[in-house]
């Protein structure tokens, strides 16, 4: 995401810090998954968002900068530790995906990953976005069809916002990859509305999470 906004922040001239370019991504989204939900899907949320920023800076957004920019999801790297630790957490554990992305973009990002999962509930199949509770009752609802107990299920995600927050509400358990320590601010994901949060586990990388599960086993903390 971020090389995508640069992009455009060069074409534009826009000389705005790019940590503040990804708090207004993270405010401005959120807000628009909210007020379209479920008319939009994830590549049209991002190209009013970057309109929304554009508006914020006094700039209008040419069509094809927004467009670019709604499409660049396909573009984003994968975190260099993803493939091979959830190959690793794919030999032990059955994978499920409540990912806030269309079908189309969930599949290009899934081609960086290499990996098979056993479930996926994107944005696009529930006509909302998380935090809120469609992507959790769709999950719930699968179980039964793929012989999984609810009792079965771990939450493993980034954002404190979008999944430990609603994790928390339907009472599962969860493991935060923070992948920001030592870092400022929430990056391209809003604050939690919570302060007091608290996964019941935190890794700095999804790679240390792997190592944990499959390992010795999770431990509190």
């Amino acid at each position: 995401m971020s090389e995508a906004l640069n992009r455009w922040a060069d074409q534009a001239g826009i000389g705005v810090d790019m940590g503040q370019l990804l708090e207004w991504v993270s405010e401005i989204e959120s807000v628009v998954q909210g007020e379209q939900t479920p008319a939009l899907l994830y590549p049209e949320v991002l190209a009013e968002t970057l309109r929304r920023i554009g508006s914020r800076l006094g700039v209008t957004v040419d069509p094809i900068d927004a467009a670019a920019f709604g499409g660049s999801v396909g573009e984003w790297p994968a975190f260099p530790d993803s493939p091979s630790a959830l190959t690793r957490l794919g030999e032990r554990f059955r994978l499920l995906i409540v990912s806030n992305v269309d079908r189309r973009s969930f599949a290009l990002s899934n081609q960086r990953l290499g990996v098979t999962f056993d479930q996926v509930i994107t944005a696009e199949d529930v006509g909302s976005y998380k935090p809120r509770a469609p992507h959790f009752d769709a999950l719930l609802q699968s179980l039964p069809g793929l012989g999984i107990d609810r009792s079965e299920l771990l939450h493993v995600a980034q954002s404190l916002f979008h999944d430990h927050e609603p994790a928390k509400r339907y009472g599962l358990p969860s493991a935060w990859i923070d992948r920001r320590q030592g870092q400022d601010g929430f990056g391209a994901t809003p604050p939690p509305s919570d302060p007091s949060i608290k996964p019941q586990w935190r890794f700095p990388s999804l790679e240390a999470f792997a190592d944990a599960a499959t390992g010795a086993g999770l431990k509190g903390g």
